[in-house]
């Protein structure tokens, strides 16, 4: 029996379960940037271990500062690299990106509010950069959580099971007890279910193809987080 819950950020209440590695590229598409899919997926990669190694996104940044950093690094490793040649197009690619993302968060936040509303207790466990109240405060999303436990500050990044622990320790109850939702089947499923939760997978636009038969013990599958709602209301 469910008692608490633990959400993932990035990909899941931002996204609705597409990988950030997706929608970036797709409004590369979308803005017509002359790089290949290849080209801008070794961009993704090289910016996300940089930020990784690195504090260049700063406690007081909000997602739009930070989705413009991400972009105009992106854009300096290719132009670096395929002289792709489209500074012009920072504040278009983030305009265009912040606007779906102020329209996702805004869908999450009242499914949200409706389990606070019940009394639901959930904590929220991200990879981030340190900036996570700041970005929560930007989208409505503050005063919905127990806790916010994010990887830069407590030095535990997803896959390792134990930062789930520490959301289920914030929860005060036992792991078997707490349902983790995300995206992510390798960086909230699998170590969700090997620190003894139950589990959601928001399925979508993944950044690698998945198939999942639905088989997997306590791992339920839903397509949008409205779909949460409808589950609870059915046990």
């Amino acid at each position: 029996m469910t008692r608490g819950y633990i959400f993932d950020y990035g990909g899941t209440l931002d996204t609705g379960g597409q990988h950030w590695g997706q929608a970036l590229w797709h409004a590369y598409e979308r803005h017509q940037v002359p790089v290949t899919e290849t080209q801008f997926r070794e961009a993704y990669v090289h910016v996300e271990r940089t930020l990784g190694r690195n504090p260049v996104i700063r406690p007081d940044f909000t997602f739009r500062q930070t989705l413009e950093t991400k972009i105009q690094l992106q854009l300096a490793y290719l132009e670096r690299n395929v002289e792709c040649g489209m500074w012009n197009e920072i504040p278009q690619i983030a305009d265009d990106l912040y606007e779906r993302t102020v329209e996702q968060t805004s869908k999450s936040r009242r499914v949200l509010q409706a389990l606070k509303d019940q009394d639901v207790p959930m904590v929220l466990v991200s990879n981030f950069y340190g900036n996570m109240p700041v970005v929560l405060r930007e989208f409505g999303f503050d005063g919905l959580f127990l806790k916010v436990i994010e990887s830069a500050v407590v030095g535990i990044r997803k896959p390792d099971p134990r930062i789930f622990l520490l959301g289920v320790k914030a929860l005060g109850l036992k792991p078997e007890q707490v349902t983790v939702v995300g995206d992510s089947l390798d960086k909230d499923i699998a170590p969700a279910l090997e620190a003894g939760c139950q589990a959601v997978w928001l399925r979508g636009e993944g950044w690698t193809p998945v198939s999942h038969n639905g088989d997997s013990p306590h791992c339920e599958i839903i397509d949008s987080l409205d779909e949460l709602l409808e589950m609870i209301k059915k046990k």
